[in-house]
């Protein structure tokens, strides 16, 4: 009994140092995009950034400048409604993107936390798929900045257009209403990542997918309700969709592998 419990301590223990590592990591990058300023030089005519400590005008600052200039549509107004909504919105997108600089040492600390518990061929499958992850989610918020925030703030904002009222917005809601679509995106994503580990490692037959994949649409439309940052019932779609989609992908890959694995 004894020796059970200090295995279970030395295993929180463990758990704690990794996710300590993680919060300094994440803490580290949040805090030096908080405090520089990016900065451009030309040098042999090529623009090269270099950081600049400058914590009013910092690296947070002009992605929120950049967002504003690429996703706000016209004839929105980006406002501050109370003292510090935009310090607390700079620190959102601070926090982001260390969470998302840090992804390499947050997979690679969580597989090693996991690897014990794990046999050769679970390990295997964890080493194949660090790399995916990381690609998968930087893919899934590209694919939400560049595709799908765009569409969702002009499709909503053009109903006030049509009533031709004057729309402000609070930079605290549009910060929160972006980053909870590019950290949706980015883990919807790792979806057919998730379905080809769990029938590699062999929890799972391939067949399981096809068998379930009505529950599979219900939990995913229930997903992307929870997930979105209004009750318009609207936006719900553009998640719930591009993971069906995501779904029907990761089943015909994990088919189409199991069908080489017979063959060989």
């Amino acid at each position: 009994m004894s020796e059970e419990i200090t295995q279970v301590n030395r295993h929180i223990e463990d758990l704690r140092r990794r996710l300590l590592k993680i919060f300094i990591t994440v803490g580290i990058i949040t805090i030096f995009i908080m405090t520089f300023h990016a900065t451009a030089i030309d040098v042999f005519d090529t623009t090269v950034y270099y950081p600049y400590p400058q914590p009013l005008d910092n690296i947070a600052a002009q992605i929120t400048d950049y967002m504003r200039d690429n996703l706000v549509p016209e004839n929105v107004q980006l406002i501050q409604t109370a003292p510090g909504q935009a310090f607390f919105s700079q620190v959102y997108i601070a926090a982001l993107v260390g969470i998302v600089a840090s992804m390499p040492i947050i997979v690679s600390q969580l597989a090693n936390f996991l690897k014990p518990a794990l046999n050769e061929r679970e390990i295997h499958v964890s080493r194949s798929i660090t790399i995916p992850t990381i690609g998968l989610f930087i893919t899934g918020c590209v694919f939400a900045y560049l595709i799908v925030i765009p569409f969702v703030l002009d499709f909503l904002y053009k109903y006030g257009e049509s009533a031709e009222l004057i729309t402000f917005l609070n930079i605290i809601d549009f910060v929160t209403f972006v980053l909870q679509f590019l950290i949706a995106f980015g883990l919807s994503f790792q979806l057919p990542l998730i379905m080809y580990a769990l029938s590699q490692s062999g929890m799972i037959d391939a067949s399981y997918w096809r068998k379930n994949i009505r529950y599979a649409i219900v939990i995913l439309v229930i997903f992307g309700a929870i997930v979105t940052p209004d009750g318009s019932g609207v936006t719900m779609w553009f998640i719930a969709g591009p993971m069906m989609a995501l779904y029907l992908a990761g089943m015909v890959i994990v088919e189409r592998k199991e069908k080489e694995i017979m063959k060989t």
